[in-house]
C-alpha cells in the first residue's frame, strides 16, 4: 500500500468527517488491488497439458497452481502476509508473482514523501488555546528497515511513529511558553524543535526513518487576542516608522554636521596653511635681514678695522716721524711764520716743554730772536 499525504484529526486519529473519507480510501484502495489482481492473474489450469509442467507451480498429473501477477511501483518496498502472518521476503520494483486469495502484499513507499497533520490543538502555559492548521513532515525510509518497521507499526507506521508523535511534542512545547512565545518570539524554533524531536525518538524507536525537515503554518488563535496582535503590530510599525523618521533626520543632521565639520577643517587647514606661508615669509625675511646685517656688520668691521689700521699705521709713523729734533724744527718754522712778535719780560718762557716748564731750548733762540728784532726795530727808526 503506498504512503501518499495523509490527514488527520487533532488527535492523531480520522475525525468524523476525515474518518469517511480515510474509510473511503482504503475501501477504494483495496477494490483497485483486487481489480488489479484479477485482472492480471494469469490461471494456469491446464489438464495433461505438456507444457503445463514447464510452468511454475504445476505438479506431476496434469493440475496447475493459480499464480497472480502484480506490480510493484519504483521507488516502493512490497511487503507480503500469508494467513494475515508477515512474510519475511520483500520485492523490489517489477512484476512479481504470489497466490491469490492466500498471499497479499503492501507497497511501502521508500522515496521522499511528505505527511500532512491537520488541525492540531495547542495549550499555552496562560490557558490559551490555539490551533495549527497543518503541520507537514518530510521523511523517507530506508529499504533495509521496511520489513523491521512494518513488522513493529504496520504498514501505516506514519500515523503512530510521525503523527501521534507530532501531537505529543507540540503540545509539550506550547504547555511550557506563552502565547507570545509561541505565535512571535519562538515560532521560528518550532519547526526545528519538532524535527530534532521526532528524529531523536524515532533514532530509538524505529532505526531508518528519516526526517528531513518539517514545516509549521502559522497557528490560529482567538479573534480577540489576533485584533489585539495586529493592532500592536499596528502600532510597532508606526513605532518603526516614527523610528526610522527620526535615524533619517539624526543622519541628515550627522551629515550636516560632517559637512560644517569638513568645511570648518577646510578653512583651518587653508589658515593653517596661509600662516605657515606668511611665518615662512618671515622667516625668510628674517634671515634675509640677518645676512644683510652680518653682511653690512662684516663691511663696517672692515671699514673700522682698516681705519683702525690706517690710525695705527699713522701714529706709528707718526711715532718715527715726530722725534725731537722734527718738533724743534716744526716749532721753529711756526714761530717765523708769526707776523706778531711779543715783547716782554716773559718772552723767554713763552714756550713750554711737556712738564709746563720754560724749555731751556728756548732760551737760545729767544734771546738770539730778541737781539734780532731789537737790532731790526733798531734799523727801522
Amino acid at each position: 500500500m503506498g504512503r501518499g499525504r495523509r490527514a488527520v484529526s487533532s488527535q492523531g486519529w480520522p475525525s468524523r468527517g476525515d474518518g469517511v473519507t480515510a474509510a473511503a480510501t482504503r475501501k477504494s484502495r483495496q477494490s483497485r488491488w483486487l481489480r488489479e489482481e484479477q485482472v492480471a492473474s494469469v490461471i494456469l489450469s491446464r489438464d495433461d497439458s505438456a507444457g503445463c509442467h514447464s510452468r511454475p507451480g504445476c505438479q506431476p498429473g496434469g493440475r496447475c497452481s493459480l499464480y497472480a501477477i502484480h506490480k510493484i511501483e519504483e521507488g516502493h518496498i512490497g511487503v507480503y502476509y500469508r494467513g494475515g502472518a508477515l512474510l519475511t521476503s520483500t520485492s523490489g520494483p517489477g512484476f512479481h508473482l504470489m497466490l491469490p486469495f492466500i498471499t497479499s502484499y503492501k507497497s511501502v513507499q521508500t522515496t521522499l514523501q511528505t505527511d500532512e497533520v491537520k488541525n492540531v490543538p495547542c495549550g499555552t502555559s496562560g490557558g490559551v488555546m490555539i490551533y495549527f492548521d497543518r503541520i507537514e513532515v518530510v521523511n523517507f525510509l530506508i529499504q533495509s528497515a521496511v520489513y523491521d518497521i512494518v513488522k513493529n507499526y504496520t504498514a501505516d507506521y506514519d500515523k503512530a511513529l510521525i503523527f501521534n508523535k507530532i501531537h505529543h511534542e507540540l503540545n509539550q512545547f506550547c504547555s511550557v511558553h506563552t502565547l507570545q512565545e509561541v505565535y512571535i518570539e519562538l515560532f521560528d524554533q518550532i519547526d526545528e524543535n519538532l524535527k530534532l524531536a521526532l528524529q531523536q525518538d524515532l533514532t530509538s524507536m524505529a532505526p531508518g526513518l528519516i526526517i528531513q525537515a518539517v514545516r509549521v503554518t502559522k497557528p490560529n488563535i482567538p479573534e480577540t487576542i489576533r485584533r489585539n496582535y495586529e493592532l500592536m503590530e499596528s502600532e510597532k510599525t508606526k513605532l518603526l516608522i516614527a523610528a526610522q523618521k527620526q535615524k533619517v533626520v539624526e543622519k541628515e543632521a550627522e551629515t550636516e554636521r560632517k559637512k560644517a565639520l569638513i568645511e570648518a577643517e577646510k578653512i583651518a587647514q587653508v589658515a593653517e596653511i596661509t600662516y605657515g606661508q606668511k611665518v615662512m615669509e618671515k622667516e625668510t625675511e628674517k634671515r634675509i635681514s640677518e645676512i644683510e646685517d652680518a653682511a653690512f656688520l662684516a663691511r663696517e668691521k672692515a671699514k673700522a678695522d682698516a681705519e683702525c689700521y690706517t690710525a695705527l699705521k699713522i701714529a706709528e709713523a707718526n711715532k718715527l716721524k715726530l722725534t725731537p729734533e722734527y718738533l724743534q724744527l716744526m716749532k721753529y718754522k711756526a714761530i717765523a711764520s708769526n707776523s706778531k712778535i711779543y715783547f716782554g719780560k716773559d718772552i723767554p718762557n713763552m714756550f713750554m716743554d711737556q712738564a709746563g716748564t720754560p724749555s731751556k731750548s728756548s732760551e737760545g733762540p729767544a734771546e738770539e730772536l730778541r737781539d734780532e728784532n731789537w737790532l731790526g726795530a733798531g734799523e727801522d727808526l
